[in-house]
């Protein structure tokens, strides 16, 4: 009988375990999945999106003194005093961006989610040209769920969520069991739930 009593009573612990898990990782993931799901059908139909693109370009020129700096370089990181002057000139921040040099020009590739931006400066000259392109919140959203053109924070941030969206299904999935027996339809269900997606799978070229 107390084998009994003890069994139940571990086995009560555990179920309310799996519940404050539940919905502890629901709670987490709510917003998340919310917006997830939301640029999922954003990008399943983004060639019938209508967006508006904004492109804005700056131009400046390099004072004769930083001049020599670009001519006379050969590779590697830009003059701190090139870069501080570009980045109160164009407001543009280079702290983290890798310099491309060629024969004739410094080139900088800065994407971003939402939007891209590059800037150039020639050599010869010291012509600066700085464009930036913004596709507006709904490619911005869609670059965020792609986790395109992020860095190290926002992937971080996928990571957790990923293993809150894991924990929530994976008790959720403990639950089902637990309810099975007063709900005849719960398998069945779910059983559908995987037998769709895998059918659907097989014409999904179509």
């Amino acid at each position: 009988m107390e084998k009994a009593a003890s069994t139940f009573s571990k086995k009560s612990f555990w179920i309310k375990q799996i519940h404050r898990w539940h919905w502890m990782s629901s709670a987490l993931c709510l917003i998340g999945m919310i917006l997830f799901v939301v640029t999922g059908i954003t990008l399943n139909h983004a060639s019938e999106i209508n967006s508006r693109t904004h492109i804005e370009i700056k131009q400046a020129k390099l004072p004769e003194a930083l001049l020599s700096m670009v001519v006379e370089g050969n590779g590697g990181a830009l003059p701190q005093n090139v870069s501080d002057w570009l980045e109160r000139t164009l407001s543009v921040s280079l702290s983290k961006q890798v310099a491309e040099w060629s024969e004739d020009e410094i080139y900088f590739s800065m994407p971003r989610p939402g939007g891209d931006a590059w800037l150039s400066i020639q050599r010869s000259d010291g012509a600066v040209q700085y464009e930036t392109t913004d596709r507006g919140l709904i490619a911005w959203m869609n670059d965020l769920h792609k986790g395109r053109h992020t860095g190290l924070v926002w992937r971080v941030f996928l990571d957790v969520f990923s293993l809150a969206c894991l924990v929530f299904c994976m008790t959720g999935l403990f639950l089902l069991k637990v309810h099975a027996d007063k709900r005849r339809l719960t398998w069945k269900v779910v059983g559908v739930g995987l037998a769709v997606p895998m059918m659907l799978s097989v014409f999904a070229h179509l």
